[in-house]
C-alpha cells in the first residue's frame, strides 16, 4: 500500500500591517510545531509593501530584525509574486489542480491585523477557491472592526462597556467637540484605540485631556476610525473557541498585565505579565464566560478559531465582552495555544484540527451553487 500523500500547507505571514513583526513570530512557532510527517510546508512571506515571496524564513527574519525581504532585483513598491509553478500569478501561487504536484492544499494564514485578518486576504483566497484556516470574509471583517463588532454584540444581548466612535475627519474638523463629548459621556480614564487593529497596537490609556489628545492622534495614525472606551476597574479574562458550525470552547484564563493595561509591550516584549490558566474564578462565572464566547462566535459568523476577551467589573461583578481576535497569535506566549493545552489539546494537535476545519469548511462551500 502506497504512502499517504502529505497535505501541502502554505504558511502565509508578514503583510502590510502594524503587526508585521508579531506575524513573523507566529509563523516561526507554527512552522516549528507542525508535524513534518503529515504536512509539507510552503512558507509564503508578504512584505510591508505587499509583495508575495515564496520561501521566506520567518526565523531568520526575526533574528535579523527585518521585515520580509523583497527578492533580489525587485524594485521597492513593485507587486511581485513568486509562483509555485512557473506562471507568476496568484492562481499559480496557490494552485489547487491535482496534476500540479506543487499545489497547495490549504493556506494557514498567520497574518495579524489589517490586510491579513480583516477579510482582505480571506477574500483573495475565496476568489482563488483555496481552503484556508480561520474565519471567512464576513467574520474576519466584523472581528477586526471594533465598532461593528460591539454593535452586533449589543444586538444579540451581549453586554459591552460604554464607548463612543468617531472618524478621523471629524476629529480634524472639530476636535474640541469630540473631546467635550468624551469627557461628558465617558469621563476618565478612557482607552483610545484604532477601530481596526490588534495586538494592542496604537492603544493608549488617557487620564486627562492632554493624554486624551495624544492618544487620539496616535490612534488616528493607524486607522480612519477611532474607538474610545470607558476605563473599567476590572480583571481581564480570555477563552479560546475552536470549530465551524458546532464550536467548542476552552477553559477560561486570566491575564494580569505587567503594565497599567495589557499593551503591546506587556504582550510581546517584557514577558512580565502573568497568565493564570485556569482562571481563579467561581465555576458559575467561568461557565457564563464560556457561554458568552460561543454566543459571540456564532453572532459574528466566525469559523475555525477565535480568542474571545472579557472584563469582570470588580465594582459590580458584571461580566462584559471586550472583543474577539479571529487570528490570535501563535507565539510561545500565545494565550490561544496555552488555553487549548490546558483544555487537553496540545499545540501540534491544535494545528491538525485547524487544518481539518479549514478543509471541512472549504468542502462545504463547494456545495453552494454559483450559477442559475
Amino acid at each position: 500500500m502506497g504512502q499517504k500523500k502529505k497535505i501541502r500547507v502554505g504558511v502565509v505571514f508578514g503583510g502590510r500591517s502594524g503587526e508585521h513583526e508579531v506575524s513573523l513570530a507566529s509563523a516561526q512557532s507554527v512552522m516549528r510545531q507542525i508535524n513534518p510527517e503529515k504536512y509539507d510546508i510552503v512558507p509564503i512571506g508578504i512584505t510591508k509593501e505587499g509583495a508575495w515571496v515564496r520561501g521566506a524564513d520567518p526565523t531568520k527574519l526575526l533574528e535579523a530584525g527585518t521585515p520580509v525581504a523583497l527578492p533580489e532585483g525587485t524594485a521597492e513598491g513593485t507587486a511581485h509574486v513568486v509562483a509555485l509553478s512557473g506562471d507568476p500569478t496568484l492562481q499559480s501561487l496557490i494552485a489547487t489542480e491535482e496534476e500540479d504536484q506543487s499545489a497547495i492544499d490549504v493556506i494557514f494564514p498567520v497574518t495579524h491585523g489589517t490586510f491579513g485578518e480583516d477579510g482582505a486576504l480571506q477574500g483573495l483566497l475565496e476568489m482563488a477557491n483555496v481552503a484556508y484556516v480561520g474565519c471567512g470574509v464576513l467574520g474576519s471583517a466584523l472581528g477586526m472592526d471594533k465598532e461593528k463588532m460591539k454593535l452586533i454584540f449589543q444586538q444579540v444581548g451581549l453586554p459591552v462597556g460604554p464607548f463612543t466612535v468617531f472618524r478621523r475627519n471629524e476629529w480634524e474638523r472639530a476636535p474640541e467637540t469630540i473631546l467635550d463629548k468624551i469627557e461628558q459621556e465617558l469621563g476618565y480614564p478612557t482607552f483610545v484605540k484604532p477601530a481596526n487593529l490588534g495586538s494592542s497596537v496604537g492603544i493608549n490609556k488617557a487620564h486627562n485631556r492632554e493624554e486624551l489628545i495624544h492618544a487620539i492622534k496616535v490612534a488616528a495614525e493607524y486607522d480612519r476610525k477611532i474607538v474610545v472606551e470607558k476605563g473599567i476597574n476590572c480583571r481581564e479574562f480570555e477563552c479560546a473557541v475552536l470549530g465551524n458550525d458546532e464550536p467548542i470552547v476552552s477553559v477560561v484564563g486570566e491575564v494580569i498585565p505587567s503594565n497599567e493595561f495589557y499593551d503591546y509591550r506587556a504582550k510581546y516584549i517584557d514577558n512580565k505579565s502573568q497568565i493564570v490558566i485556569p482562571a481563579d474564578i467561581p465555576q458559575e462565572t467561568a461557565e457564563q464566560i464560556r457561554k458568552m464566547a460561543i454566543q459571540a462566535f456564532i453572532a459574528l459568523d466566525l469559523s475555525g478559531l477565535s480568542r474571545i476577551d472579557f472584563f469582570l467589573n470588580k465594582d459590580t461583578g458584571e461580566v462584559l465582552i471586550n472583543e474577539v481576535n479571529t487570528l490570535p497569535g501563535f507565539t510561545q506566549v500565545s494565550m490561544y495555544a496555552m488555553l487549548w493545552e490546558a483544555s487537553g489539546i496540545p499545540y501540534p494537535e491544535l494545528i491538525d484540527r485547524l487544518i481539518e476545519l479549514a478543509l471541512e469548511r472549504h468542502e462545504d462551500r463547494q456545495r453552494n451553487r454559483t450559477s442559475l
